[in-house]
């Protein structure tokens, strides 16, 4: 077993210890030196040559695009556009192998993950921190090194000529000494001391402390681990690629042929796109154009455009010609936190924090009080979350209860996994994401 990286299960928060590196960091740094400059196609150079080499390797791949999450860019996008940006014939690169491809998107997703725990354990190991990308690049080796399992001399053999020129000695020593550690731990030798369970697993202190206080410590350690896990793809039978319980969500609202179905923040379509098969027409709205037109795209590509109808609309002011008429059912998948499918966000975790969270509750009450409006009497009004705090879920709920009397609450209809949270029903981080759905009927 790899002691350095054991289930919070198996082994609690460990003694005090003065941490540093990023403690309890909010979204990207910005205020790290650069090493080298771009070239005219948004690749950095090197003073020495390319920063890429000619066909790129996965761990630089990874570098360059850790380099742009630093500076302000979202992982899920930026990894993308980078393969693309290297896939232009222009760019002089031969087409990506998709092994290279997977192998970058694990170092990528892994080590903005773990930021926490990698800077942690570089600071036992140096006097003084490293920067740009030599930071980077020792964050890179430690994932692959302790979290990942990649046998110590391929690691280090590969992951060192990443590094800015200048700093390859002081990068091999560094981490041939961390990989002399990693195997001693994980013959049962020693083990590290973690300073807390929050840098063990590399999350804010925040987010640990809100799932122990809603969750239970037990229960909430677990699901933590479990979002340190890479997601799983899954693919629905018409292709398109949705998490189980964003389905089961889409399923809960049981839209049926002939109804009209709003659904109130509908990008980038997958549950518009569930509730329109079953021959319902669904009215998708969405405040920003370009995430419309990704719900036309998706409506497009399943032969759906003629059940599907795309509004770019505030959600929370809808006009009264489009709501006047009333809807059968109302979806109201709600902008939140996403505590709970942190393993598909990698950065997510380090991009929010509680004060955002109270925010997202003002704007949840004021999108369900528009959706409440919106449905017909004796219509459906479905509202979902995918984060886990009691906050936007069962604190929604009894907000609800209080303003809206009309409401009856149904406890929906789950699979396995979903169990009961309040009024509606809860599933936990593990196959899927971590989601909440509560449903009701307005007299």
């Amino acid at each position: 077993m790899n002691t350095f990286n054991s289930r919070p299960s198996d082994r609690g928060p460990r003694g005090p210890r003065t941490e540093r590196g990023p403690s309890d960091g909010r979204g990207p740094r910005t205020d790290r030196p650069r090493d080298g400059a771009r070239n005219d196609r948004g690749l950095r150079v090197e003073p020495s040559g390319p920063r890429l080499l000619k066909p790129p390797t996965a761990r630089h791949i990874a570098l360059e695009a850790l380099s742009r999450v630093d500076d302000g860019a979202f992982a899920n996008l930026a990894l993308p556009e980078l393969f693309r940006q290297l896939e232009m014939k222009e760019a002089g690169y031969e087409r990506l192998d998709y092994r290279e491809k997977a192998f970058a998107t694990e170092l990528l997703y892994g080590t903005v993950r773990m930021r926490r725990a990698c800077a942690w354990l570089a600071s036992q190991y140096v006097t003084r921190e490293p920067e740009g990308d030599t930071e980077r690049c020792l964050h890179l080796g430690i994932y692959q090194l302790v979290f990942l399992g990649t046998p110590s001399h391929a690691a280090v053999a590969a992951t060192v000529p990443c590094a800015p020129e200048w700093s390859r000695g002081f990068m091999n020593a560094v981490l041939r000494r961390i990989a002399t550690d990693v195997e001693a731990a994980n013959a049962g030798e020693r083990s590290l001391p973690w300073p807390s369970l929050a840098v063990e697993l590399s999350y804010p202190d925040w987010i640990v402390s809100a799932f122990e206080r809603d969750l239970g410590k037990e229960v909430a350690h677990e699901a933590l681990w479990r979002m340190n896990e890479a997601a799983v793809v899954h693919r629905r039978a018409d292709g398109y690629v949705q998490d189980p319980a964003s389905q089961m969500v889409a399923e809960a609202v049981e839209a049926h042929e002939g109804e009209r179905i709003l659904d109130m923040c509908a990008a980038p379509g997958g549950k518009t796109t569930v509730m329109a098969t079953t021959g319902a027409h669904v009215v998708a709205v969405d405040i920003h154009e370009h995430r419309c037109q990704l719900v036309r795209e998706n409506a497009d590509e399943l032969g759906l455009t003629d059940r599907i109808e795309v509004h770019c609309l505030d959600a929370t002011a809808l006009p009264l010609e489009l709501v006047s008429e009333g809807f059968d059912r109302v979806l109201l998948d709600a902008p939140c936190s996403g505590l709970g499918s942190l393993r598909r966000r990698p950065d997510a975790r380090w991009r929010i924090g509680p004060d955002d969270v109270d925010g997202l509750v003002d704007l949840q009450r004021a999108l369900f009080t528009a959706a409440v409006a919106a449905v017909k009497p004796g219509g459906t009004l479905v509202y979902s979350v995918c984060t886990l705090t009691d906050s936007e879920t069962v604190g929604i709920d009894r907000w609800a209860e209080q303003e809206f009397p009309t409401l009856e609450a149904v406890v929906p209809v789950a699979g396995d996994g979903w169990d009961a949270h309040g009024r509606g029903v809860r599933i936990l981080p593990a196959d899927t994401d971590g989601m909440c759905i509560f449903r009701y009927t307005k007299r």
